[in-house]
């Protein structure tokens, strides 16, 4: 249990807080790239940490991420004119470049004073793994770009998708680092999902239920192992990282892509959920990309035209009571992926986490709050902050196998810290 205000501290995210400051210091995930697909095309409304913003991509195919409204009378740019590049606001034709600059302020002539003290708030942009990733912090401390190992494969091995999550990223974040959580909520989809099924993990999940956790720390975040029984004297290890500061990557299970995801906030009571698949060594198959297309394992089916999920809490997520009593479902949801939102917006959108009553299974979200709530305050002071270096956020998920006396954090390193282009470990 914590208290309200700690509570405050980790899930509040707008300008002027604590969580807020230390997740400006990090290259965060915009929009997809499809969302601006060409040249001078519609532009974007998005809301990143409380801020609410528009970007596009100018005649030149730079990105701008800038302030949604208009310096002039607050008219939101997402209805300007993407055009010789600039966004134009249509109300009087005030004219913005992707740094923020006016251009234009047709009223007042082309060498007036004013259009040169007009500019709007932006942020730097860069293209990775299909994605346009912004940074919001200082530019003075502005970091590397990310290298994730899903980042820096090639885009044949990997698949990204993207889903509204109406939830604080704590809640969601806290869902994607509980392994215990798998043999109940995910049981029915184990036995049945086209991205999960075939791992002897699955067994070893069904039949030991009470796992035991270890969290280890690594210059990027923690590495959370969770412990069940397997063969006479031995133990089955699912070991997810939580890279800084809102990335995971979900164990493997037989030789399915991994799985990884990032909850970033667009406000203290939504999130997005980015959703990733990849594979580190070989090209994902046509079989796979059609099942995350479908909305299998971490992904979803979509409201068309939108990136909210059909299963929704507008339609109580499709819950099927019939396929929960028959334990098709456990939670009579279909899909892990929503099976995991449900209940977390279920929650409200920020938790009272004053009330919870934790147990030996949430020793990792223990170490996580403790470490994000640290990184705060060494940001507030200046220190040094893990997962930055792009050295550091080099780490995947594994499952293994091991003696009973024998740690993870020793005999599961080759296939944690493995070099690109190499098979995950897995079970």
């Amino acid at each position: 249990m914590i208290t309200q205000e700690q509570n405050d501290a980790l899930t509040q995210t707008g300008p002027g807080t604590i969580l807020g400051a230390l997740f400006r210091r990090y290259w965060i995930p915009a929009l997809h790239g499809s969302e601006l697909p060409e040249p001078d095309c519609p532009p974007v409304r998005t809301k990143l940490l409380g801020e609410r913003l528009v970007a596009f991509r100018d005649t030149q195919g730079r990105i701008g991420l800038i302030d949604e409204f208009c310096a002039h009378r607050g008219v939101s740019l997402w209805f300007g004119r993407n055009e010789e590049c600039g966004l134009r606001c249509p109300y009087h034709g005030w004219k913005y470049d992707i740094t923020g600059q006016c251009v234009d302020l047709p009223s007042e002539g082309a060498n007036g004073p004013m259009r040169k003290r007009m500019k709007l708030k932006s942020y730097p942009c860069i293209e990775a793994a299909g994605l346009i990733w912004t940074y919001m912090g200082p530019p003075e401390l502005e970091p590397e770009p990310p290298a994730l190992e899903w980042v820096k494969v090639s885009p044949e091995r990997r698949f990204v998708s993207k889903r509204l999550q109406e939830s604080n990223y704590l809640q969601a974040l806290e869902g994607g680092i509980d392994s215990s959580h798998v043999s109940f909520l995910h049981s029915g989809a184990l036995k049945r999902d086209p991205l999960f099924v075939g791992s002897k993990g699955n067994e070893y999940n069904e039949g030991d239920k009470m796992p035991h956790f270890d969290v280890v720390d690594f210059e990027g975040g923690l590495l959370i192992g969770a412990r069940r029984n397997a063969e006479e004297d031995k133990y089955y290890w699912r070991i997810t990282p939580w890279i800084m500061p809102w990335y995971t990557i979900i164990p493997p299970r037989a030789g399915h892509p991994l799985g990884a995801h990032a909850w970033v906030p667009i406000d203290d009571q939504n999130c997005w959920a980015w959703s990733i698949n990849y594979h580190p060594a070989r090209a994902l198959t046509d079989a796979e990309r059609t099942a995350m297309n479908d909305g299998a394992g971490i992904h979803v089916k979509y409201v068309p035209g939108t990136f909210i999920p059909l299963a929704n809490k507008t339609n109580d997520y499709l819950i099927d009571r019939g396929a929960q009593k028959a334990g098709i479902h456990y939670s009579g949801i279909e899909g892990i992926g929503m099976q995991d939102a449900s209940l977390q917006e279920s929650m409200g959108p920020i938790q009272d986490r004053a009330r919870e009553n934790l147990c030996p299974t949430d020793l990792g979200i223990v170490r996580t709050r403790r470490m994000l709530l640290k990184a705060a305050e060494d940001n507030r002071l200046g220190q040094r902050l893990p997962g930055l270096d792009p050295g550091e956020q080099h780490v995947r998920s594994c499952s293994i196998v091991l003696p009973r006396d024998k740690h993870f954090k020793d005999h599961a390193r080759h296939g944690l810290f493995a070099p690109l282009n190499t098979d995950p470990l897995t079970v």
